[in-house]
């Protein structure tokens, strides 16, 4: 693991507190930049976001899914749980802790809020990091790209309808076109410039040029990029934060019982299909993991720079790393 991943957390925390910092000195002048807008795309957000999610599109090689027959089950238990389980139970914990358990300490329209940024995280599968996770539990390779190629190409048609019926059952009424222009802006461009990319490079240059040089050219931006958003998020959840400290700790319980329920989901259910570790591991890693920087992006389309929603997506981003990496020491010590 490259030492940014490695220490994700850390970065976090530090951006947190600079964010804050920001807000607290610059103040009004902050709040500019949420009105940069074209339609109901935030400008400066957008390119940020795309600096983060190009280098994970340009990886992804569609061409794998010619072999997804060769480990049909494994990827038939992504599938399954990516898009027919974890969703609706990221939305279920999100409703029985920020609305049932959290009433006496959080407002209704806060609870609101953070449950729709749970549901935005639940609704969006890893991408990139699983390639991280898998490699760590010693994953087969071939699986790991099939399997998130798969996921990419559904989330261009499932993201928007789930997160829609997701949200309207729980009273947060978005409009069909915000959710669309957002998928489109943050997931269909990305995603087509990277595949043009990876295929005219691959045919100029070829594969050990790509992975050698261009992918690392490409990483630097991507750090700054999630760094540089997240300091915006926390200049404007700032004071939020500052009045309400344990918003934080609230926001992440549920988030982190999810995750190790639909790990320990997945992983009981590959052992039940009769996996191979190669394949169980990674299937297991890809369920619990979320694709967080397009969570952040549509949070903050959405519902704007300094609401609950987007705070959520952050704190998403903040536990990812601790917890996934004691998911592959799970994994790792019930090698089979």
């Amino acid at each position: 693991m490259k030492f940014f991943e490695k220490y994700l957390t850390a970065w976090v925390l530090l951006c947190i507190a600079t964010g804050i910092l920001v807000g607290k000195l610059l103040g009004s002048a902050v709040s500019i930049l949420e009105s940069w807008q074209l339609y109901t795309i935030n400008i400066p957000v957008a390119i940020l976001v795309w600096m983060m999610i190009y280098p994970m599109m340009v990886q992804i090689d569609f061409s794998s899914i010619a072999n997804v027959s060769k480990n049909w089950k494994g990827l038939a238990l992504t599938v399954t749980v990516n898009w027919l389980i974890k969703p609706f139970t990221m939305a279920l914990f999100g409703w029985i802790f920020f609305k049932n358990i959290y009433a006496a300490w959080i407002s209704p329209d806060d609870a609101e809020q953070y449950l729709a940024g749970a549901i935005l995280l639940g609704a969006a599968p890893c991408t990139a990091m699983v390639f991280v996770w898998s490699y760590l539990v010693k994953g087969d390779a071939n699986y790991t790209l099939v399997q998130v190629s798969v996921n990419d190409l559904i989330l261009l048609v499932a993201f928007v309808p789930i997160v829609k019926w997701l949200l309207g059952v729980t009273n947060i009424e978005i409009p069909y076109e915000v959710l669309i222009s957002s998928v489109l802006v943050f997931v269909v461009i990305p995603l087509l410039a990277g595949y043009i990319t990876y295929r005219i490079l691959i045919k100029r240059k070829g594969m050990e040029w790509f992975q050698q040089k261009f992918l690392p050219t490409l990483r630097p931006f991507s750090i700054l990029a999630l760094l540089t958003t997240l300091i915006l998020l926390f200049a404007f959840q700032g004071e939020q934060i500052l009045k309400q400290p344990y918003t934080i700790l609230l926001i992440a319980f549920p988030l982190i019982l999810q995750t190790y329920f639909i790990f320990i989901i997945s992983w009981l259910s590959g052992r039940i299909l009769r996996l191979s570790h190669a394949i169980c591991a990674p299937a297991a890693m890809i369920g619990a993991s979320n694709f967080f920087e397009l969570a952040v992006a549509v949070a903050i389309s959405l519902f704007g720079l300094n609401s609950g929603a987007s705070l959520a997506t952050v704190v998403g981003v903040l536990i990812e790393v601790p917890i996934m990496l004691s998911l592959v020491t799970l994994a790792n010590r019930w090698r089979y």
